[in-house]
């Protein structure tokens, strides 16, 4: 059987300790790893009522079954208990977003780059069939998809000089101690679909998300499907409330109107599509095809989108599964749910230019890729209207897209303008989510942003623990490898709408910034927050849900609170004369029984820190510039109780450890 993996997050709670302050105290983590509108798919976990207790209990993925064993990728140190709850609900290639619309099967997206780390630790779907039997595209990993260049943490320099800050556990996930558990299964075994309805084992599958409860032989007494998988999912992952659905398996075939299986070229040709979840034009079987001067339309009424739609393309515009297609001067519109625009899968690869998608409907991404897919886009105007349909989108299996240039505008809830799951770099781009956060990465993937401009607008939801424009997390949906988020924006411009701008939890995470013009909301709730989550849209379990974080700025000027907490490790530096002007609070609101994570702050000789509030943090390591905005000395004191700086201003800043 195909051996389907997900990493599964868990992170050690403890104590926060500040021991005694020295003049260098500041250990540095390992950092490795959707809000009412991330592009991704959110469902809430139930718990079974049937369980005995949280020891008697695993949660995972299933990566293999039998008849008599059940195989799960499955949280450590029991992962029993509390089942993942739901990725965002955009599960369609959205960000974490707002609503949470679970009428519509939609997936989520999944974002970036994988780290070097993790890079096994997840197998993309396999190849779907192509409409003519004719051999799909075989799996492909996260081997080829290379991350676009520059987003590497080795070209975003972690904080230098931090000397040792509270060690200990964070609560982002942890590769390391992901568990693969087989346990058996019986003929008392019952089993439950994911509205508690009793079931067989044929509603199982590779790739299925469970809660399985242990008898007292440690067999499996209830296996009980749960209700978070798919990618981009509304409303429990950033990007707003894309419709909700459970995975689907791959398609068999694939219906098109027009399928090209050899080398073609054609121009001055209009296509159209009608049918229920069928492709307008399927490119496949290695066919090397040119589409020039076209138009293409797709057009149902019935087509039910979701997860099929996200994962392998059906419904899809154009799709190319196997092959490679150059497409110049269309124009591609789609009605339909589940009708992105262009969808390259597994051995697809697409170079699309000057040309102009419009998508109406639900699920429904302008570009977008998944299972290894290729992508290159150059002065594109992609209008997308539904939800769970970023402008620019990935989902399960994460691909390469690049692009250069155009427009990408996002008019849907739950519906970013960059729903990252993949790799992906653009430049000199206009980029807009009308009612979404701006920008969700998921997991182990990377969006590196150069000369773009950026704006996201998420609304209010009560699910959201904060509003943020940019977000960083894992939502435990089984469609992006567990592992390290990477954010990288050179010049440029950043609009934020409502809320805050930068947010991650539940994963680790890297953020670079350079020159930058960031434009704040009215309410500029914060600059950066890397805290734990309350686990309303499932993602990891509460307080244990921290992320690790390194923030790193490069002649960047900026402005906002730095919200962090005890189960988080945060690493910040302000580097080639970085201005930035705010205030460090922790907040141990969703950080359960704590524990001993940090935040740590470098500043180098050329950058100053602008403090407008007390502030707390684990370290300081300055060689730079800390003064109130009138210019007057900032105090610092030691948590013992230790002055290092006695300053003539109003602030005071709380340390463990300073080092001038």
């Amino acid at each position: 059987m195909k051996y389907q993996k997900a990493l599964l997050c868990i992170a050690l709670a403890g104590t926060l300790l500040f021991s005694g302050c020295g003049s260098t105290n500041n250990s540095t983590g390992d950092n490795t790893n959707t809000s009412s509108s991330v592009e991704s798919k959110v469902e809430t976990s139930t718990e079974d009522t049937d369980a005995k207790s949280d020891e008697n209990t695993v949660t995972g993925m299933i990566s293999e079954i039998t008849d008599s064993t059940i195989t799960v990728a499955a949280m450590p140190g029991g992962g029993h208990g509390e089942a993942p709850g739901n990725p965002p609900s955009d599960n369609n290639g959205g960000a974490p977003a707002g609503n949470g619309n679970s009428d519509n099967n939609d997936s989520t997206e999944a974002p970036g780059k994988p780290d070097s780390d993790g890079a096994d630790s997840i197998e993309t779907p396999g190849n779907p069939p192509s409409g003519d039997n004719n051999s799909a595209p075989s799996g492909n990993s996260n081997d080829n998809n290379s991350a676009p260049a520059g987003n590497s943490n080795d070209n975003n320099p972690a904080p230098a000089g931090n000397d040792s800050a509270p060690s200990g556990n964070s609560g982002a996930p942890d590769m390391n101690n992901m568990t693969t558990e087989t346990i058996n299964l019986t003929d008392s075994t019952i089993y439950y679909d994911k509205d508690g309805k009793e079931t067989t084992l044929s509603a199982l599958s590779e790739g299925t998300m469970v809660t399985i409860t242990l008898d007292d032989d440690g067999n499996a007494a209830t296996v009980t499907i749960s209700d978070n998988v798919g990618g981009q999912h509304g409303g429990d992952t950033p990007g707003g409330g894309a419709p909700g659905g459970s995975a689907s398996a791959q398609p068999e075939s694939y219906d098109a109107v027009t399928e090209y299986t050899e080398d073609t070229e054609v121009s001055n040709e209009s296509f159209s599509s009608t049918g229920s979840d069928e492709n307008a034009v399927l490119v496949s079987n290695g066919a090397n095809v040119t589409l020039k001067d076209i138009t293409l339309d797709r057009t149902s009424s019935d087509s039910t989108g979701g997860d099929s739609s996200s994962f392998y393309g059906v419904g899809a515009g154009l799709l190319v599964t196997d092959g490679t297609v150059t497409v110049d001067n269309a124009t591609i519109t789609t009605d339909s749910a589940g009708g992105a625009g262009i969808f390259s899968y597994g051995n697809g690869n697409v170079t699309v230019s000057d040309s102009t998608i419009t998508t109406k409907q639900d699920t429904s991404g302008g570009i977008h890729v998944a299972g290894g897919g290729t992508l290159t886009a150059k002065n594109l105007t992609v209008t997308t209207n539904g939800e769970s349909s970023a402008a620019i989108r990935s989902d399960r299996g994460g691909g390469t897209i690049t692009v250069d240039g155009g427009s990408y505008t996002s008019n849907g809830t739950g519906s970013p303008a960059v729903y990252c799951t993949a790799d992906i770099s653009i430049s000199n781009a206009a980029l807009t989510a009308t009612g979404s956060e701006a920008v969700c990465i998921e997991g182990l993937n990377s969006l590196k942003l150069t000369d773009c401009d950026l704006t996201g607008n998420i609304p209010e939801n009560e699910q959201n623990d904060c509003n943020w424009t940019v977000i960083l997390y894992q939502s435990m949906s089984g469609d992006s490898e567990v592992g390290n988020s990477d954010f990288s924006m050179t010049g440029g411009s950043l609009t934020s709408k409502n809320g805050g701008m930068f947010y991650t939890t539940n994963t680790e995470s890297t953020f670079y910034l350079s020159g930058v013009d960031l434009n704040y909301s009215d309410s500029n709730d914060f600059l950066l927050k890397c805290t734990g989550n309350s686990n309303a849209r499932g993602w990891g379990s509460s307080g244990d849900n921290g992320a690790d974080c390194e923030f790193t700025t490069d002649a960047q000027t900026m402005a906002g609170k730095i919200i962090w907490d005890s189960i988080s490790q945060l690493d910040v530096t302000l580097e080639n004369k970085s201005i930035w002007t705010g205030s460090f609070v922790q907040d141990e609101s969703n950080a359960g029984n704590g524990g001993d994570g940090y935040a740590n702050l470098t500043i180098d000789s050329s950058s100053t820190w602008i403090v407008d509030g007390d502030s707390t943090l684990s370290s300081i390591t300055c060689k730079g510039t800390i003064t109130d905005k009138d210019g007057n000395t900032v105090t610092i004191k030691c948590t013992d109780g230790t002055t290092y700086v006695e300053g003539t201003g109003d602030y005071t800043i709380t340390v463990s450890s300073y080092k001038a």
